[in-house]
């Protein structure tokens, strides 16, 4: 892989991620229709996807470093007072969102994307990704406006549901997080705050999966593959705190149309990507 390659590897893994667009469902069209050369199934191909993880779930820490906090330190305290108890419940939803993801992910991630993971179907899955986020959207009408710290365990749970269907490459982790959020009553704003939380065990959980294989090819760190995945991991991160902090603004102020955008632009892809590749352009 070369510098350029991993550079616009690690951009759209930054952006992708947080954007409800399936970061999935681009790295497994982009490069077939740009027709890069990279070797997705290469042993060195793991460790750079790795490095990438930890760029993006750093740059979510660090984001969201006050949050984290706030939830690390009710955990320690004994204090009964309102806000300990809102971060503490904050905490134990998350990681009852989380779980689904863990479950079946262990169970069924695997077959579905190598089912799945074609760019034809993921192109598809684009097109359904945008009718999704469109869904999201007038589910806008329901929303009762609760914060994430009002969140219950049934709450937690559907929107971890909800995010399993990023398992299917071209539907968007984030996206379909929001979309549960908004299905539960929370408002854009909290919703993909909510779903950016997330996003950091999720990331991070799915990194540590890795870690045994990524020491089983720790030879493939030779021949300036360290040095190229540190700077793209360094490019991944940079990329995701700022997309994160692009999309929590706005998030709070497009709360009228706020997924239309996006469900447009995956629409758009999806259906030029299959007519490109349909073409064999």
């Amino acid at each position: 892989m070369t510098l350029i390659a991993a550079i616009l590897f690690a951009i759209m893994q930054g952006a992708t991620e947080l954007f409800p667009v399936s970061s999935l469902g681009h790295a497994v069209i982009v490069p077939s229709l740009l027709h890069w050369r990279v070797n997705q199934h290469a042993p060195s191909f793991l460790p750079f996807v790795v490095m990438l993880h930890v760029g993006t779930a750093t740059a979510l820490l660090a984001y969201f470093w006050r949050d984290w906090w706030a939830m690390a330190q009710a955990l320690v305290s004994r204090s009964q007072s309102p806000n300990a108890k809102a971060q503490r419940g904050l905490l134990v939803n998350l990681v009852i969102a989380t779980l689904p993801a863990v479950v079946i992910g262990f169970a069924l991630k695997k077959p579905i994307q190598h089912l799945f993971a074609s760019p034809m179907i993921a192109a598809g899955f684009l097109i359904v990704n945008a009718a999704l986020l469109l869904g999201g959207d007038r589910l806008r009408r329901r929303v009762s406006g609760k914060s994430v710290e009002a969140l219950t365990a049934l709450d937690a749970l559907v929107i971890g549901l909800f995010q399993c269907l990023a398992f299917l490459p071209g539907l968007s982790r984030s996206g379909a997080a929001m979309v549960g959020g908004l299905a539960r009553g929370v408002d854009h704003g909290e919703a993909a705050r909510f779903a950016f939380l997330m996003a950091t065990p999720v990331i991070a959980g799915a990194t540590v999966v890795e870690v045994p294989k990524l020491l089983h090819h720790h030879h493939v760190f030779g021949g300036g593959i360290l040095g190229l995945a540190i700077i793209a991991a360094v490019v991944a991160g940079v990329v995701a705190f700022l997309s994160t902090a692009f999309l929590m603004r706005y998030f709070r102020d497009h709360e009228r149309w706020a997924l239309g955008p996006f469900a447009a632009y995956c629409a758009g892809m999806g259906v030029l990507s299959l007519v490109l590749l349909s073409a064999g352009i």
